[in-house]
């Protein structure tokens, strides 16, 4: 007996960090200055870091978030290219809704075995969603776990990540600048980005049983659709570490798990305000079709998925952030605004 029939291809795994250490590398030239990624030798061993010397009046802090359960869609399509962008928006668009600049990921990837194929797919996707993200993938770990990574089919992951952010101590957004009147602006987004799905998962497979991915093929396909990455976007309104502000934002909110009611309610705490939502982004189809199939009640829907709005920015200067929208093509638009009375009213498109 040895580690290899023990179900652990160490040469594999070898083989496989080397090619994400390949891919992460050439994530290193999205930053420059502040951020800028130094290694002490060429090699995925090697000690990596980011260079801080020359900041001051800066704050540096992390954030942690993963792919869940959306993993699962991608190993019953077998297409793991997209789950990349997924991991980035989720720790990268919580960062810099807080007023900061994510420069620097590491990842954590749990699989069931070393499996060439998938494993550059998730390398490729990663590479690309770093490139949006704007940050350096400066380290990983890939651990080959076999029976303990649960999921669907034979190849099975588990993906998470760190983001290390930058921030000026003048530019960190709070919450407590919020006032009344204020514009809310949102984010178009057409998928579930990475939320909600064990609802979805949940529908499809009472209705359609354990090869649901099958009988809902488009559906399936639908749920695994990339999330978009708002962080260049976001980053840019108020001039990121070290930028010039482009708009003057009060707060955002990133929906995600909770919703908009979870995630606009907790920008809008420190202020004690709330908001009366007129005109947001209608739901993707698939959202619309699983409400029907739940069925699940449009206020639930509300609670769980972004229903078509990925992020929320309050702002005072509504008109400057639609036009560095349309600069950087994003779907934005005003969907409501800030009220004196504490409490999110959704009027639904």
């Amino acid at each position: 007996m040895d580690y290899q029939k023990a179900g652990v291809n160490v040469k594999a795994g070898d083989a496989a960090s080397d090619a994400f250490y390949k891919a992460s590398k050439t994530t290193w030239q999205f930053r420059k200055g502040a951020g800028r990624v130094q290694s002490t030798f060429d090699d995925f061993s090697a000690l990596r870091f980011i260079d801080v010397s020359n900041l001051k009046d800066t704050v540096m802090g992390h954030n942690l978030d993963g792919v869940g359960t959306k993993s699962e869609i991608a190993e019953r399509l077998k297409k793991f290219d997209t789950l990349g962008f997924d991991l980035l928006a989720m720790v990268c668009d919580d960062a810099v809704i807080r007023g900061a600049e994510p420069v620097a990921v590491g990842d954590v990837l749990d699989v069931s075995r070393i499996d060439p194929k998938p494993m550059a797919q998730l390398a490729h996707g990663l590479e690309r969603a770093a490139k949006m993200a704007n940050v350096s993938v400066i380290n990983g770990e890939i651990a080959e776990l076999g029976k303990k990574v649960g999921g669907f089919g034979a190849f099975r992951l588990n993906w998470a990540a760190s983001c290390i952010w930058l921030a000026r101590k003048d530019r960190l957004l709070d919450g407590s600048k919020v006032k009344p009147g204020q514009s809310i602006i949102a984010l178009k987004e057409d998928g579930f980005r990475s939320n909600g799905l064990t609802l979805a998962r949940r529908i499809l497979e009472h209705q359609g049983g354990g090869e649901w991915h099958v009988k809902y093929k488009r559906l399936a396909e639908q749920l695994l659709h990339p999330s978009k990455i708002y962080t260049r976007f976001a980053s840019s309104l108020f001039g990121g570490y070290d930028g010039e502000a482009v708009a003057s934002v009060s707060t955002m909110a990133h929906i995600t798990g909770g919703g908009i009611y979870g995630k606009l309610g907790r920008a809008l705490r420190p202020s004690g305000l709330g908001a009366d939502l007129i005109d947001l982004y209608p739901p993707c189809k698939a959202m619309t079709t699983l409400m029907e199939m739940g069925p699940v009640n449009e206020d639930e829907a509300y609670k769980t998925w972004n229903m078509g709005n990925g992020m929320l920015i309050v702002t005072s200067e509504p008109d400057k952030v639609l036009a560095q929208a349309k600069k950087m093509n994003l779907e934005a638009k005003v969907a409501g605004a800030v009220t004196d009375k504490p409490g999110i009213s959704i009027q639904a498109s």
